[in-house]
């Protein structure tokens, strides 16, 4: 999505959107404004993560890109078909804007992508009033969440569409044909309420291309599984922020959820999918929702899938097609095989359900090789399947020394170094300080001890559902 500016008309890109360094070497702009640029995108997206908008500030830190750039005329997130998200802003445009402005296009630009996942049925994205009709409510819901009057100011003028506008417009043309128009709060109740209310119109107004660059013909690349991808898993933060009392999370995401529900069964679908009817106190009718299993599904996703993204090559592809070929895919940078730690603590009784699914989880995920440990006071390692033993007392750093390498277990060493370490414990044994602690991933069984989570460095942890099920 590229943020339209209502204020000059906006060119076609002028190189590869995806192609980082050209992005970079493009007419760079002067290194003061592209600091003070980089400084208020900073303070912007630091404002998004303690207040304003949980959903925000996880999206854009899953774009591992953000490029300023005077290839695009304001601001753009993209989305390429190798699971890549970018957010390229202009240098000059964002301080133009100022600390506001830059927090309102940004807000923009990341909720058009919650659009683009919650609301992708084909034959909405192919009507040009539902494109107008998801500018509208994305800038009410900003102009509402952010606290301002008015759209961002750009050499005096306003830059992209204006909901009073629209409404304006809106409520001419019903009144002009005999029609009643709602009351703007009414139009603008639910995305769906919008685009519902503008297909009333004889005349029904659509966005210009001119005007927003990912409307034309040569826009923004958006690629639907990477949007889908990264939009869920910020979500399922918030969802997960707001289960453990952001206040700001819950408000957010509840409102989200009822201005994207009705009339959307895609919407519906995956907002239960998520789990997210817990939020309003609901429990869905025909399964469990555990956190956690979504939770450590989306920091495995993380820790395991870097240097393993599948690629289109243009080049190379063009010519197999010149040649009557069909066209490949191909692995970008260096491949290598996952390690994974998955350690029990046996000195209590692990829940049978949790372990077999953690089993089951691992066994799906492609090129992983998966290390099985048992513990207690000593380590153990066992296949699955295997009979696990313990019951004494817990250490640890007993883990710790066998998976860096320090211990022996039956007279070898753990030869390899793991990507990621998952511990399942009730948590109750004197806390370590591992070497690389950003890998280590510690499920708490019900009733223990979270101190990995305030632990300094602080790990990631979360607690497991250990009940019936």
């Amino acid at each position: 999505m590229t943020y339209g500016d209502g204020g000059r008309r906006l060119r076609a890109p002028v190189v590869e959107l995806t192609d980082l360094r050209a992005l970079e070497r493009y007419r760079p702009a002067d290194p003061g404004v592209v600091a003070e640029a980089r400084r208020l995108k900073e303070a912007a997206l630091l404002d998004f993560g303690l207040t304003e908008s949980a959903v925000a500030s996880w999206l854009y830190a899953k774009c591992r890109h953000q490029i300023p750039t005077t290839a695009v005329d304001t601001a753009a997130v993209v989305a390429s078909g190798d699971g890549t998200c970018l957010l390229l802003y202009n240098p000059g445009f964002f301080v133009g804007l100022g600390l506001d402005g830059v927090k309102f296009v940004l807000f923009h630009e990341a909720r058009h992508l919650v659009h683009r996942h919650l609301l992708a049925e084909p034959e909405l994205r192919e009507d040009p009033v539902f494109e107008l009709a998801a500018e509208v409510s994305v800038n009410h819901v900003a102009l509402i969440r952010l606290e301002r009057e008015e759209l961002p100011l750009l050499d005096g003028r306003p830059t992209g569409v204006d909901p009073r506008r629209v409404y304006e417009a809106y409520t001419a043309d019903l009144t002009a044909h005999g029609l009643q128009p709602v009351p703007y709060e009414t139009f603008t109740e639910t995305d769906m309420r919008v685009y519902g209310e503008l297909k009333r119109m004889h005349h029904p107004p659509v966005p210009d291309p001119r005007l927003c660059l990912h409307l034309g013909e040569d826009g923004v690349p958006l690629d639907q599984r990477t949007v889908d991808e990264i939009t869920s898993s910020a979500l399922l933060n918030s969802l997960l922020a707001a289960r453990r009392g952001h206040a700001g999370a819950e408000r957010e995401l509840l409102d989200l959820m009822g201005r994207t529900e009705e009339g959307s069964a895609r919407a519906a679908r995956l907002w239960g999918n998520l789990g997210a009817g817990l939020l309003r106190g609901e429990t869905a009718r025909t399964r469990t929702v555990d956190w956690w299993q979504r939770w450590l599904v989306d920091v495995l996703g993380s820790k395991l899938r870097d240097g393993e993204r599948l690629v289109y090559p243009k080049k190379r592809g063009a010519l197999l097609a010149a040649l009557g070929q069909d066209p490949m895919l191909a692995r970008r940078g260096p491949v290598r095989e996952k390690v994974l730690v998955i350690a029990y603590d046996t000195s209590g009784s692990m829940p049978d359900h949790v372990v077999r699914w953690l089993t089951d989880l691992v066994g799906r995920i492609d090129g992983v090789e998966a290390h099985w440990l048992s513990f207690d006071a000593v380590v153990m390692p066992f296949r699955p399947g295997e009979r696990v033993y313990g019951g004494g007392g817990t250490s640890f750093q007993a883990v710790a020394d066998y998976v860096e390498g320090r211990t022996e277990v039956g007279g070898r060493r753990l030869d390899v170094t793991p990507d990621a370490v998952v511990v399942l414990t009730d948590g109750y044994a004197p806390p370590i300080s591992p070497a690389e602690p950003e890998k280590w991933i510690w499920l708490i069984t019900q009733g223990g001890s979270e101190w990995p989570e305030t632990h300094t460095p602080a790990m990631a942890c979360h607690r497991v559902t250990t009940g019936s099920r």
